[in-house]
């Protein structure tokens, strides 16, 4: 079962399903219409296709749905795990498999509180998916799917193999939960801009703000005696350096190796664009509340956290790349030493 079924869970839910899989979706109704209009297609930046007809999906608008769940992939955004915890303990077997794909790296120690006879296991999705409309969901970044290494899902891997949705295993999830949370440091930074991914990326200013903000959290992870895991190729502590390079160094070098779509936007510019509420408090936020358990500071993801409030409530959604390195930087001496 996906509770959840946006885009994330559309993606994952759909592949999983293409891959063999006894599949059930689990979201609003106007996504129910949409697929049962067009069917579900699932696409991506390497010109993969996955076609469903309407018939081959299964979907419920009904948490009772959850009865007849084996596992549930927890797909929603992280303000609605509290929600949707009560929904699993109300409707599904109290021993229910539980794998969180959400942003962040509190949900899972929710989960484990409100269910406690369940088995939580942690997951991240490494990738962005936006809704075309239509019932088409597009992968527009690379990435793999991983999960926290159990019976659960080194069976879930053995069935999915090589297909789209395949599941990448480790034991060191809560290093991979703050390596990914890293990454997604920059969802802000790209709300913030209003762009593309791929045109925020390309510019340097912006990739500053995000490396600022990155460097922060690294020093305030190292204070708590925590070690990001590297979710690509450049471990963790390099990340920033790399991000923060001099653009005819970071764009050969690393943009165009990341295969980001022309169209791909972060979760949080979807967010802001349909005037939701987003996950700041699970990813700027995380950083900031750490800090201030360790008796420390984190002026850079403030700042970003309280633009990101800002917005919320209305206030100016979008910033030139040098007016945002202005406000986030320069008014927040601790960032400047790193030459951002």
């Amino acid at each position: 079962m996906v509770l959840g079924a946006g885009s994330i869970g559309c993606w994952i839910g759909g592949a999983w399903a293409a891959s063999g899989l006894d599949v059930t979706l689990i979201g609003r109704e106007s996504v129910r219409a949409e697929i049962a209009a067009n069917g579900l297609t699932l696409t991506d930046g390497e010109d993969g296709r996955i076609e469903l007809r309407p018939d081959e999906v299964k979907f419920s608008t009904s948490a009772k749905a959850l009865a007849r769940a084996d596992i549930v992939l927890l797909c929603v955004k992280s303000m609605a795990t509290e929600a949707a915890a009560k929904e699993i303990g109300r409707n599904a077997p109290k021993k229910v498999n539980v794998i969180s794909f959400q942003n962040g790296v509190s949900n899972v120690d929710l989960l484990k509180q409100a269910l406690p006879k369940a088995t939580i296991l942690r997951g991240t999705v490494p990738f962005n998916v936006a809704a075309l409309g239509n019932g088409r969901w597009h992968k527009g970044v690379a990435g793999t799917l991983m999960a926290e290494e159990h019976d659960v899902t080194r069976a879930l891997a053995e069935r999915i193999g090589n297909r789209p949705g395949r599941l990448k295993l480790s034991g060191d999830m809560v290093g991979v939960a703050w390596g990914k949370l890293l990454i997604n440091l920059n969802n802000a930074v790209n709300a913030l801009s209003g762009k593309t991914l791929l045109e925020e990326l390309s510019d340097r200013n912006y990739r500053r703000v995000f490396a600022a903000a990155q460097i922060e959290a690294l020093e305030i992870l190292k204070a708590a005696g925590i070690e990001p895991a590297a979710g690509g190729p450049i471990p963790p502590r390099l990340m920033p350096h790399v991000i923060g390079a001099p653009d005819f160094i970071f764009r050969p070098m690393v943009l165009k190796r990341q295969k980001i779509d022309a169209n791909a936007r972060s979760s949080m510019a979807d967010d802001f664009a349909a005037k939701r509420s987003t996950e700041i408090d699970y990813l700027n936020g995380e950083v900031v509340k750490l800090a201030r358990k360790l008796g420390l500071k984190a002026p850079v993801n403030e700042a970003i956290l309280v633009l990101v409030k800002q917005a919320e409530a209305g206030v100016e959604r979008q910033w030139s790349s040098a007016d945002l390195r202005a406000y986030v930087l320069e008014r927040h001496t601790g960032a400047a030493g790193f030459g951002y």
